[in-house]
């Protein structure tokens, strides 16, 4: 497989284009950013941190029966993928009150939920990635009724398994943000990432932050708790 042009340069990965038009190469990076870019910044180490531990969750997803996009990694940094087109949504599950939900609803962050929260949000910078529902996605065409019923089940799956996994680990999976995409063939599948970008893990004794919002809050320490969560999840 060789890595062609440049397709694509996003907050965190570039993506590659391949000499096969059904496979891409995605290069992480070690760039942060938080607030749709308006906070930037370097987290040393989180591009091959990321990378590997997305590519495990995804294999154990695929053993439970969600189809993701890995193909296979082929260095600490870059993996190869399936191509798809992105469905511009945000989707997001949350099982504890924390972030942006905490400040709307005016709910204490920590809050366990009663049931688990499933939302959506308009993949838009220019829009700051507003919420959504169904009948938004609906009205502007960006998903049908089957796929958005496909991606909130796989959604809840991915949840299921990742709460039970990380649990061992002792590590609460408080709330974590995914995207899907459509092959060829227009099946959805689950893509992007699923690392300490994109969810927030505390730990479960002591409550720690161990994921991205060390970085949005200034909190410090945030590379030694990407190397914490890593630790945990390729030790085990």
């Amino acid at each position: 497989m060789e890595k062609k042009e440049l397709l694509y340069e996003g907050k965190a990965k570039k993506v590659f284009t391949t000499d096969d038009p059904e496979v891409l190469i995605v290069s992480y990076k070690d760039d942060a950013t938080a607030f749709n870019g308006l906070k930037k910044g370097t987290i040393e180490g989180k591009s091959a941190i990321n990378n590997q531990m997305s590519n495990n969750l995804m294999k154990l997803l695929e053993t439970k029966g969600v189809p993701t996009h890995l193909i296979e990694e082929l260095n600490e940094r870059e993996t190869a993928v399936r191509r798809v087109s992105i469905v511009p949504l945000e989707v997001i599950v949350r099982n504890v009150a924390a972030g942006s939900l905490s400040k709307r609803l005016g709910l204490p962050e920590g809050t366990m939920m009663k049931r688990t929260v499933l939302e959506y949000c308009y993949k838009n910078d220019d829009l700051g990635d507003p919420m959504v529902n169904e009948y938004h996605i609906y009205a502007m065409d960006l998903a049908t009724e089957q796929e958005l019923a496909d991606i909130a089940k796989m959604a809840f799956t991915v949840n299921d398994v990742l709460r039970n996994y990380l649990k061992d680990l002792n590590i609460d999976l408080i709330d974590f943000k995914i995207e899907f995409g459509r092959t060829s063939d227009g099946t959805v599948i689950l893509a992007d990432e699923i690392s300490p970008d994109t969810c927030r893990f505390w730990d479960s004794s002591t409550g720690e932050k161990l994921d991205k919002d060390r970085f949005r809050r200034d909190m410090g320490g945030v590379e030694d708790a990407y190397q914490e969560v890593f630790k945990r999840l390729m030790g085990h």
